[in-house]
């Protein structure tokens, strides 16, 4: 089984109906999905596949772009529900990895169940993250506007980097501004002074894929 939502029968508008006989005899459909239809929010390769075969190909297809890597790090104090959008968008673009930093239990609302499709991992304090980057060689890039960032759109990203982001309000805190090799701002031309975190980092992310991660849009 997927563990899915389960599809509601009377919703036409959304996904696709049962497979017609005969199934296709491939192992990554899921019988209760070509049974029943596939409602949930995937793309047409991947409709009636069974959770575990999406999952297999999405880390398949990272692996097609190394050395170029990208992952994300999202500091959690205030159960924030940007976090469930970044975690969403983060899917988008086929992130490798997101780390939650901080409490462990986050605001899945605006994931839309796109979070168990990736891998997403709990990290206690920003030295833990640190370290981890560290024995990875990933370059943590900090992505807030603060004294000292430079202009995202005109500064190159780290071929292998972690995207740092942090709660909606506050943003990075002071220990992690110290652990980020570099920080980065959108620029900006209304009058508002900052940017929602979770479009924030969907830019941030778009930015990285201009440069790394054009092989990850080709069909295999």
């Amino acid at each position: 089984m997927t563990n899915e939502p389960a599809p509601d029968p009377t919703n036409t508008d959304v996904g696709v109906g049962p497979y017609p006989q005969p199934w296709p005899e491939d192992p990554r459909f899921d019988p209760a999905l070509l049974a029943d239809g596939d409602r949930r929010n995937v793309i047409d390769r991947y409709r009636y596949w069974r959770m575990d075969a999406i999952v297999d190909d999405l880390d398949a297809r990272r692996t097609r772009i190394a050395p170029a890597r990208l992952q994300v790090a999202i500091q959690n104090w205030q159960h924030d529900f940007n976090i469930g959008s970044i975690v969403r968008t983060a899917n988008a673009f086929n992130v490798e990895l997101v780390h939650i930093i901080g409490n462990r239990r986050w605001n899945r609302r605006g994931a839309m169940v796109t979070d168990r499709y990736l891998h997403v991992v709990h990290r206690p304090d920003e030295q833990a993250l640190a370290e981890y980057c560290s024995s990875e060689r990933l370059t943590m890039i900090g992505v807030d506007n603060l004294p000292g960032s430079v202009p995202l759109e005109s500064t190159p990203l780290p071929q292998a980097c972690c995207l740092v982001f942090g709660s909606e309000g506050p943003g990075l805190t002071e220990a992690m501004v110290a652990r980020c090799q570099q920080l980065v701002a959108i620029t900006q031309y209304g009058s508002t002074r900052s940017f929602n975190a979770g479009a924030a980092a969907a830019i941030a992310m778009y930015q990285w894929t201009l440069s790394h991660a054009s092989a990850a849009r080709l069909e295999p």
